[in-house]
């Protein structure tokens, strides 16, 4: 979660649920960029990736993504 509690994106759940790695497939779960802004990481454990929300809003697209650390 980010640093007020609140989730990265204003999805409802049902949408939220939806949103998967366009990589790997895997589920995407609420992350803090070192910069505090907050992404959207993959729970891949062989490729861990991280995807920026901007605005609320993820930006899941495979030349956005950054490697998690």
């Amino acid at each position: 979660m980010t640093s007020t509690d609140r989730p990265a994106t204003d999805l409802e759940p049902w949408a939220r649920a939806l949103l998967r790695c366009p990589v790997s497939g895997a589920e995407l779960v609420d992350g803090v960029a070192a910069d505090g802004s907050p992404v959207l990481v993959s729970t891949d454990p062989e490729r861990p990736l991280q995807y920026p929300v901007v605005d609320g809003i993820p930006v899941l697209l495979v030349d956005e993504a950054r490697p998690a650390s």
